[in-house]
């Protein structure tokens, strides 16, 4: 089928891009497969993770199908859009139909994203990630590849007003080497692997970062233990119980 609706799409995020200056930075991209399946699975700070996700299998000339929850999809403005992409819409109550899409997109050569942690990360540290993932990729045959995203939750994320006009904000995209499923015994021993290349890559970004806060009103977007007033992860657990 022709791809009518994502291109449009890409090209009108990388107008907006620049239109707002937004300073990104994109390293392996390479790491990402011209041909055949892969499972991309990131760290998850931002509503727009997945934009930017996308951005950094771009180099490769892929097209990511996201796994994003079914409201998505029934939303009016932006169900539309998420159908014409060919996104796989996730019901939480009936997983295993959403999991087989996933499973048949890859062994049909697809790329497709994951955010493992399931939602944003409040605390803007890697969460405990569910298996799903590594799963797909084992029963595929694919490579999964950790994606660390970093600036994003400057630009909207849970608890905070989007500012999505916000000008010249860096933007890190860190793409990771391809973890094989064949060298791990089963799919939480690859979990495991695939927490502690995410969590480095992630931490990476956040030191690397270019810019720090402008002021003891503006620390909100780093983590805590970066010096930051970001929740802690054991209290972004208690917010996650209360208002998920």
């Amino acid at each position: 089928m022709p791809e009518l609706v994502y291109p449009p799409v890409i090209a009108a995020a990388k107008t907006m891009f620049r239109v707002l200056d937004l300073k990104i930075t994109i390293e392996g991209a390479h790491h990402v497969p011209r041909t055949g399946g892969a499972v991309l699975a990131s760290n998850h700070v931002s509503y727009l993770d997945f934009i930017f996700c996308g951005l950094g299998a771009h180099e490769s000339k892929r097209l990511v199908r996201f796994m994003a929850k079914k409201s998505v999809f029934t939303h009016r403005i932006s169900g539309p859009l998420m159908r014409g992409m060919r996104h796989i819409p996730v019901d939480r109550r009936a997983g295993a139909g959403s999991y087989a899409e996933a499973v048949g997109a890859l062994k049909r050569g697809e790329v497709v994203g994951v955010f493992p942690e399931a939602t944003i990360s409040r605390s803007f540290t890697v969460k405990e990630l569910k298996s799903g993932a590594t799963r797909m990729a084992r029963d595929a045959g694919v490579p999964l590849l950790p994606v660390a995203l970093w600036g994003t939750q400057r630009l909207w994320t849970k608890g905070r007003p989007r500012t999505l006009t916000r000008r010249h904000t860096p933007i890190t995209i860190l793409v990771g080497e391809p973890l094989d499923p064949s060298a791990y015994p089963d799919a939480n021993a690859m979990t495991g692997d695939l927490n502690e290349r995410l969590s480095t890559l992630v931490d990476r970004a956040q030191r690397e970062y270019p810019e720090s806060p402008a002021g003891p009103d503006d620390t909100w977007w780093l983590p805590a233990h970066l010096g930051g007033t970001a929740p802690t992860p054991a209290e972004a657990a208690a917010l996650d119980r209360t208002s998920p």
